[in-house]
């Protein structure tokens, strides 16, 4: 690989392997040196101006204000509404709660069914099309999977909250957010098209499980976990809407902040020294009483061995 002498011009082969140009005669490492550190440097300005440009927008965009604080909380909380509830299906063999991992329901949960389903799919579409792909297997899956739909576009929707940081006022959030809240609405009415239809079927096979005199209903759980949501989409939104800082103002009050830290620095430190110089001052006075002390201690001494003496 050809590199030039930063000096002359010329071309260096490989194998121009002095540290001075044979041409010019100038050390290539050390040619200006001072140019190029005082470069460096302003490299380095740049890239720590833009690191914390984007740590002022980071924390600003998820805790910089009250209402952010809120909305952050507010988005994560909807996790909790997919491990509730959201319906239920009994009968005289099987029973399936349709809630993440079964907390609240008897017999299969919805990981249960998921996981059959993937080692079943075949058996799950051929049941699927005997019952005309209108029945209670049809709709519970079709409700399933706009339930997990639900999930996805509300960890999207938090994720983007720290992903999205360069842009304070985007709606994306709010996009997912009603995304999430429309799969969840679906999902509930699959479900209970799905739950009208189990009048008529005295038997379903979910996969391997066989489910026999079937009753269900929706639960509870959902209509928490659309409380949840519709709460996530109102935050963002309400973020989305109020006035965002620039990153200029957010550097100015970092500065401030920065400056106002080190002038509390400052004043500790002037305490500090100010605390050990009268340290010292006193360490010096009690010194010298002590030593004025011992010295007024010695001339009485020696003045009563003078008077003994001049008695004698």
């Amino acid at each position: 690989m050809e590199s030039t002498c930063p000096n002359c011009g010329k071309k260096l082969k490989w194998y121009n392997v002095k540290a001075e140009c044979s041409q010019c005669g100038v050390s290539i490492p050390n040619f200006n040196w001072e140019g190029r550190l005082e470069e460096d440097a302003q490299r380095s300005e740049k890239k720590f101006a833009s690191f914390y440009k984007t740590m002022n927008m980071l924390a600003y965009s998820i805790w910089g204000t009250k209402l952010r604080i809120v909305r952050i909380i507010l988005s994560f909380l909807p996790a909790i509404g997919f491990l509730l509830p959201w319906a239920y299906l009994k009968s005289d063999a099987n029973s399936i709660g349709i809630d993440l991992i079964g907390l609240f329901t008897d017999g299969k949960s919805l990981i249960d069914v998921i996981s059959d389903f993937f080692a079943n799919k075949s058996l799950y579409f051929t049941n699927m099309a005997y019952e005309g792909n209108s029945g209670l297997l049809t709709f519970t899956m079709l409700a399933i999977l706009f339930m997990l739909l639900s999930l996805v576009f509300i960890v999207v929707a938090f994720f983007l909250i720290l992903f999205t940081t360069k842009h304070p006022k985007t709606k994306a959030m709010v996009v997912f957010d009603a995304l999430s809240i429309a799969c969840c609405v679906a999902s509930g009415i699959l479900f209970s098209i799905g739950l009208s239809n189990a009048s008529t079927q005295s038997a379903v096979n979910f996969g391997s499980f066989s489910l026999y005199n079937i009753s269900g209903g929706i639960s509870w759980g959902i209509f928490v976990a659309a409380a949840l949501l519709i709460a996530a989409f109102v935050a963002n939104l309400l973020v989305a809407k109020a006035p965002a800082k620039s990153h200029e103002e957010l550097e100015e009050e970092r500065l401030a902040k920065k400056a106002e830290k080190e002038e509390k620095e400052r004043q500790e430190d002037i305490r500090k020294e100010k605390e050990r110089e009268e340290a010292e001052k006193k360490a010096a006075e009690e010194q010298q009483k002590l030593v004025a002390e011992a010295k007024a201690k010695l001339e009485a001494k020696q003045a009563k061995k003078n008077k003994k003496a001049k008695k004698d």
